[in-house]
């Protein structure tokens, strides 16, 4: 009787080991899978290099290179394509990530259709597009590039913000502030 306990006991063991080893190896094979399937982490964008791209800017004044590179001859309102800029160079419109956009509210139109839009009371991350409603009319008038949110201040680098680049800040929920686009 001891040896069919024994004999037992071990058949239970083996299976139960290679139970195991099966569920480890499909485990395995799920988790590598994730990266392929849905994206990998060195893919995401995190915001640190638009900000960058935006900062070396600082100072630009007349948005000559900007307004051209979008495309037009003369002047016109140019925190749009300020941030167009940024975004391209970044390799985000090739990606998807963000969009090509004089016309502000045009920016809002395709965060919104791409999922990646937010309210003005959030506290924003890195890198987000911020749009601004000076008038309060649910239009965007301007736009900007969130540098980063701390102690409910949100810090932004602006194209065409009297005319040149510049840094500006705002208080979180600030009513100027319609809201943000995100490139992740």
């Amino acid at each position: 009787m001891g040896n069919i306990f024994k004999r037992t006991r071990r058949r239970f063991y083996f299976r139960l080991r290679g139970r195991i080893f099966i569920l480890i190896l499909a485990a395995t094979i799920v988790f590598t899978m994730i990266p392929v399937l849905y994206g990998s982490d060195d893919t995401a964008i995190d915001g640190a290099d638009i900000v960058e791209m935006a900062e070396s800017q600082i100072g630009n004044a007349g948005g000559m290179k900007f307004w051209r590179w979008y495309g037009f001859d003369e002047p016109i309102d140019w925190c749009g394509c300020f941030v167009s800029w940024c975004a391209d160079r970044c390799g985000y419109i090739e990606k998807g990530k963000a969009p090509k956009f004089s016309y502000c509210q045009d920016g809002v139109s395709w965060f919104i259709s791409h999922k990646g839009w937010s309210d003005r009371m959030i506290a924003p991350q890195r890198g987000m597009t911020v749009f601004f409603d000076w008038d309060g009319n649910g239009i965007s008038d301007h736009a900007g590039i969130v540098k980063e949110c701390k102690a409910g201040i949100v810090y932004t680098i602006e194209g065409d913000s009297g005319n040149m680049c510049r840094e500006r800040s705002y208080k979180v929920g600030d009513s100027c502030i319609l809201g943000y686009g995100s490139q992740r």
